[in-house]
């Protein structure tokens, strides 16, 4: 080949692959394996998700040929960069205290700033809150109030007494009575009366603050309470579509109503999907304005912003956190949110202080400054993998939505129950595949860390808790590794009160990788629930491997080795052990089918494998060993 041509095809030599020869390789490769089982993998919503993709599943999405900033954007609602707002919510109502942690967001880099003004009831409150903050440069938002209306009515009065121009003051209120239903089970009022109210609101905001968002659709609890991302998409359409139903009945017209709302997702770990499903809540959501007839094609725009959910932060190994916060924020900048605030990652058991707040900020200004995902539009564009995972995630959202429409909108379907329970039933399907361990929390309920003590950390804040009485039922908001940080909990307290720590020796013996793989298995089973490990070395001999279990003192003797040495060992080591110490528990590490029922007849207690409930194997040898 002569490189000094220029118009030299230096792919010539490379013929193209057909696809069919792909998987032929494949195939080939598996040696007989399932490739269903193998290779494709299945989301939380039950689709499928192929190896990989080529060019030729990008077929038939149309809208593959719109650019950012154009219709359906899914590409994104802005054309050229993509300069996301860094925000800071303050979760207290104390207004000096919020004032001072305000000042220090906005000097640390933070461009939006959330509020709580339950409290505030005066305009001096309000006055004193947002001392100091240049509400022409930072975005104010109103997160939680008891009166939406005297919040607005006092915002409005501070930027009369400062004398800005309404029209550059940008921010939000969180006004959303349906997520008020969820979480209480009742109606502040009625539903009527939160029509009006949004009414009211929304033509103040429209006619004086036109820049800000009198809406919210807070699609996160719906993660935070276990659900998928296309419960989450579907059920938050379906919110939105009860508001613009109520509302232009009232004779608003959409295009006065949609630039004044804002979609907030929950943004987890599983990082393409996340991506994802930011792509795809724009496609579905322009596809739904567009019913509405708006005369203005930017009505179909799509606000979001997206705050990490808490579903999968935990108590236990607290900085990993920082790791889930990492990967969130990044799925949401290259998604394309509007904005985007990180949970400290210590917010899961106590106030997040002032080096969590800062580290959570500069998670964002380092994707900014130092990766610069702020400086392109929808770098997920063209991937075949991403498009064809919006795609999935677009058309089973629109059909679970289409069946909440069918089953009479978002109301009627939270009354009966049914997002209540569908959400449910998710959730309690993620809480088993993590107690099996199908699910992995890092420092949860898989390699622990042995010499973290809990009993600074008791007072976990599993998410929202309202005690009062309810006429539907509430969503249940909590975080996935609750069961296991009250497993570790309870040793914790057990030790802490003079109870001797339940210790788990590991009697090795055979294949060396075997025995070395069973005692970290094991390690990291037994660790989740606090208890003491204590790793022999590995014996030869069966009455070596009795003395050195009777020696070690502990309440468990684990066995770690093949399944195919068991036959060899087993039986007469733990009948050795039970003759001496008839209490001390004997496990096995495997599964070794074929001997079960002689180990047992031999007083074998108990298998552990993948295959175990962690769980309740761990809540079983507690109510046995804490007494």
């Amino acid at each position: 080949m002569d490189l000094k041509e220029p118009n030299e095809n230096l792919f010539s030599e490379f013929p193209p692959v057909t696809t069919p020869e792909w998987e032929e390789k494949i195939k080939a490769d598996l040696k007989g394996a399932d490739y269903e089982k193998k290779l494709i993998w299945k989301t939380d919503d039950g689709f499928p998700v192929k190896p990989y993709y080529r060019e030729e599943d990008l077929l038939g999405l149309e809208y593959l040929q719109s650019l950012p900033g154009e219709f359906p954007y899914v590409r994104g609602t802005q054309k050229g960069e993509h300069p996301w707002i860094v925000r800071q919510d303050i979760p207290t109502d104390l207004v000096e205290q919020s004032n001072r942690i305000a000042l220090e967001a906005v000097s640390g880099g933070a461009g939006a700033i959330g509020f709580c003004t339950r409290e505030i009831t005066m305009h001096r409150q309000l006055s004193q809150l947002l001392n100091g903050i240049d509400l022409t440069r930072i975005q104010v938002h109103f997160i939680a109030s008891r009166s939406y209306p005297l919040t607005l009515e006092l915002f409005q009065y501070e930027i009369r007494n400062r004398g800005l121009n309404p029209a550059d003051i940008r921010g939000s209120l969180n006004f959303d009575p349906i997520s008020f239903l969820l979480l209480h089970g009742n109606f502040y009022v009625s539903w009527e009366n939160n029509v009006d109210e949004a009414v009211y609101l929304l033509n103040t905001i429209r006619k004086k603050l036109p820049g800000m968002h009198a809406l919210s659709i807070n699609g996160h609890y719906f993660p935070h309470a276990g659900s998928t991302i296309v419960q989450e998409l579907a059920f938050s359409l379906a919110a939105a579509n009860e508001y613009l139903a109520s509302l232009t009945a009232k004779g608003i017209p959409a295009d006065a109503i949609t630039p004044h709302m804002q979609f907030i997702f929950g943004t987890g770990s599983a990082y393409f999907p996340e991506i994802a499903k930011l792509r795809a809540a724009r496609l579905l959501w322009s596809t739904l304005v567009r019913q509405y007839v708006p005369e203005n094609p930017d009505a179909a725009r799509m606000f979001i912003h997206c705050v990490s959910t808490p579903w999968n932060k935990t108590v236990l190994d607290p900085y990993v956190n920082m790791l889930r916060t990492t990967t969130e924020a990044m799925s949401a900048a290259v998604g394309n949110a509007d904005s985007l605030a990180l949970t400290p990652f210590d917010r899961p058991f106590k106030d997040p202080d002032e080096f969590s707040t800062r580290i959570a900020r500069n998670q964002q200004l380092i994707l900014k400054e130092e990766a610069y995902l702020d400086k392109v539009t929808d770098p997920a564009a063209g991937s075949y993998f991403i498009e064809n995972l919006t795609d999935s995630i677009a058309f089973h959202a629109w059909e679970l939505f289409k069946t909440v429409e069918e089953k009479g909108g978002m109301i009627e379907c939270i009354k009966s129950g049914f997002i209540q329970d569908t959400i449910e039933a998710t959730a309690r399907k993620k809480q088993q595949d993590l107690a099996e361990r199908k699910k992995v929390m890092i420092g949860t309920n898989q390699y622990p860390d042995l010499t973290e003590n809990l009993t600074d950390r008791r007072n976990a804040q599993p998410g929202f808790t309202a005690d009062l009485p309810s006429t539907y039922k509430k969503l249940n908001l909590h975080r996935g590794g609750e069961t296991f940080e009250k497993i570790r909990l309870v040793t914790e307290d057990f030790v802490a009160k003079g109870g001797k720590r339940p210790s788990v020796f590991l009697l090795s013996m055979g294949n060396l990788a075997m025995r070395k793989a069973r005692a970290m298995f094991t390690t990291n089973f037994f660790g989740c629930a606090g208890f003491e490990i204590i790793e022999g070395d590995a014996v030869c001999e069966v009455e070596e491997g009795i003395k050195a279990s009777l020696a070690s003192g502990a309440a468990i003797v684990v066995l770690c080795s093949s399944d195919e040495e068991y036959g060899n060992f087993a039986a007469a080591t733990t009948s050795g052990i039970k003759k001496e110490k008839p209490g001390m528990i004997v496990i096995v590490a495997g599964n070794p089918k074929e001997l079960i029922g002689p180990l047992k007849a031999a007083g074998v207690d108990d298998f552990i494998h993948v295959r175990s409930n962690l769980a309740e194997t761990l809540e079983k040898y507690q109510k046995q060993l804490l007494q």
